[in-house]
């Protein structure tokens, strides 16, 4: 006689929460390929595990089951008698990919960022940053405090910009503008692309002296050096004068309204009457509509630094504030133009 089971299966609702709560192991596993440099290693030929374990140093066994996960991705392909081929979507962890996204899979699940996003609960409850208190002290003096972690995190914001502001190049109209300057540009690598894309084009490097004292090659190229200059300094404080586009790609999402006020007024003050402040940026829906990258890109500004993405109200509202007024939303495939003018 056989006893009647109580149990009863798994419910849907239970089933989705487990892969949501479980999705960090999947963010964790492509940081582990991305550390270890597991698609530098490999190519779309079959490759056994053991060999690619001594080109990565690692044991043949663990990355075994690495490997047989980022299957499961996508990342590479699982084959016959314990070999594995790299894909499309894993040559984008190649530290040497146009697309790479290598550094930022780095720094996502490397010790920084994870220890700060495990505190957001806190972030929510009481509105502000957890950093400083994860760190011991604010995420800008954190990283000049820490080389190694502004090294990693550099890498991969500049890895993140290079993907999100490429549509920019050919979504933007610059065919009247003259003298560009890249406030906040990091080493240049858009500044670049601007200027390869737009022969017309002058530009300016702005960003901390440190930042820029290691300038892209691509700056350097004949037909692009003697088109732009770079400068040091402190957004805070000034920016270059006389340009008639100010490009803020993806940096005032990393301030609250005051700081970001103060910066985008800096460049109001700097430019010439017919010029206009562009922030490169993910735009948050004013309504319910989907837009997962920039509400969850939302709640980690809020964690790490008190900064935001914002809506188009909320830009409007802060182009107000600095003396200007919104003239329009560019869409564009990676981050949107939001372009202010003189009020």
């Amino acid at each position: 006689m056989s006893i009647p089971s109580t149990s009863s299966p798994v419910s849907d609702s239970a089933a989705r929460i487990l892969e949501l709560v479980t999705s960090g192991w999947i963010a964790s596993a492509v940081n582990a390929a991305a550390e270890l440099g597991v698609a530098d290693a490999m190519s779309e030929a079959p490759m056994s595990v053991e060999e690619i374990a001594e080109r990565v140093g690692a044991d043949a066994e663990a990355l075994h089951r690495l490997l047989r996960a980022c299957a499961d991705l996508g990342i590479v392909e699982e084959l016959p008698g314990r070999n594995f081929s790299l894909t499309g979507l894993g040559t984008a962890l190649r530290g040497d990919a146009p697309d790479s996204m290598r550094n930022y899979a780095r720094w996502m699940a490397g010790p920084d960022e994870g220890s700060t996003m495990a505190h957001l609960a806190e972030a929510v409850r009481t509105g502000g940053p957890v950093w400083e208190a994860v760190h011991g002290a604010p995420v800008w003096e954190h990283m000049r405090a820490n080389p190694g972690s502004a090294s990693s995190y550099n890498l991969g914001m500049t890895d993140l910009s290079a993907q999100l502001t490429r549509s920019l190049v050919k979504e933007y109209d610059f065919r009247d503008r003259d003298l560009l300057v890249d406030v906040g540009g990091g080493r240049g690598q858009l500044l670049a692309l601007l200027l390869s894309a737009h022969p017309h084009l002058r530009g300016v490097l702005h960003d901390q002296p440190e930042v820029v004292a290691r300038t892209e090659p691509l700056l350097a190229r004949p037909g692009i050096a003697e088109r732009c200059r770079v400068e040091g300094g402190d957004f805070f404080s000034s920016v270059p004068s006389g340009g008639d586009t100010y490009l803020l790609a993806q940096v005032i999402h990393n301030w609250g309204d005051d700081d970001a006020e103060r910066i985008i007024t800096n460049c109001r003050r700097s430019m010439e009457p017919r010029g206009r402040v562009l922030l490169a940026e993910m735009v948050v829906p004013e309504g319910p509509e989907p837009s997962r990258t920039a509400k969850f890109m939302n709640l980690s500004m809020l964690a790490h630094c008190g900064g935001k993405q914002r809506t188009r109200t909320e830009f409007a509202a802060l182009f107000e504030r600095s003396g200007l007024r919104l003239n329009r939303i560019v869409p564009g495939s990676g981050v949107s133009v939001v372009e202010g003018v003189l009020a």
